[in-house]
């Protein structure tokens, strides 16, 4: 424990799901947690309430992604309540479901402003205020391992952030900053409601080597890991945290 004492991370989209959960681990580790949220103040609250009972740090900043100006109205919310940051997380992003010719314009522009555009300038904005030493950390996602067409546009925003973590790693290198991305799985949380079938949730699970689906504290570990000074040899990475998912196709 507290292999992150004295370090401050940023999380986006941490109300809920796995960034609620990435939250609770790097606060576990004793890192103070800037808690972003869209929209759901009582969640973020709860995130934060759950953290300082925990004996941990945090604060929670609300800004809407993938609009103009997301970027900047973050980190002036962000300036409010700290002086520099060691850990990003982005995590923050929305679902994109269809078929290539059931994807609307407005949509697609939705889906990439969230996923892609918000993270590239959250990053950029950020450059000036993540110390030497820090650490990237890009949330993918395990649909750019294999075909799903039925989520044509999430995949192909998911696959920009992938070659974004690359490029920033080599970028970033002289600065002892590393970038990595991890892919998590299906993952067991309230944007998946139909997990509350037991048979639709029953199939999900037999993608995974494990036969069960992800939970949060699943990808939330390697985020953690990724974080401290142990992952200070990896960079441009992208960590693979599916549960084995489609390693029989």
């Amino acid at each position: 424990m507290g292999k992150l004492n004295g370090k401050t991370a940023l999380v986006t989209g941490a109300s809920r799901g796995i960034g609620r959960a990435i939250a609770l681990a790097l606060a576990a580790e004793g890192a103070r947690v800037a808690v972003h949220y869209a929209r759901d103040e009582v969640a973020a609250k709860s995130t934060v309430s759950t953290i300082e009972a925990a004996g941990g740090q945090a604060f929670a900043i609300r800004t809407e992604l993938g609009v103009p100006g997301d970027a900047e109205a973050l980190w002036a919310a962000f300036d409010e309540h700290a002086d520099g940051v060691d850990i990003l997380v982005n995590n923050a992003g929305v679902v994109g479901n269809g078929l290539i010719h059931e994807v609307s314009e407005e949509d697609y522009d939705r889906v990439f402003a969230v996923n892609v555009k918000a993270p590239f300038f959250v990053t950029q904005k950020g450059l000036e205020r993540l110390r030497d030493g820090g650490r990237i950390i890009n949330i993918s996602s395990g649909v750019t391992k294999v075909a799903f067409p039925a989520m044509t546009s999430y995949a192909a925003a998911k696959g920009a952030v992938e070659v974004l973590t690359l490029t920033l790693a080599q970028t970033l290198g002289s600065r002892g900053i590393t970038v990595n991305a991890v892919s998590p799985g299906t993952i067991e949380t309230d944007i998946h409601p139909w997990m509350a079938d037991p048979a639709a949730k029953a199939h999900a699970a037999k993608f995974s080597v494990f036969n069960r689906v992800g939970q949060p504290a699943d990808v939330a570990d390697v985020v953690a890991f990724l974080a401290t000074d142990d992952a200070r040899w990896i960079t441009g990475q992208n960590i693979d945290a599916s549960g084995g998912s489609g390693l029989g196709l």
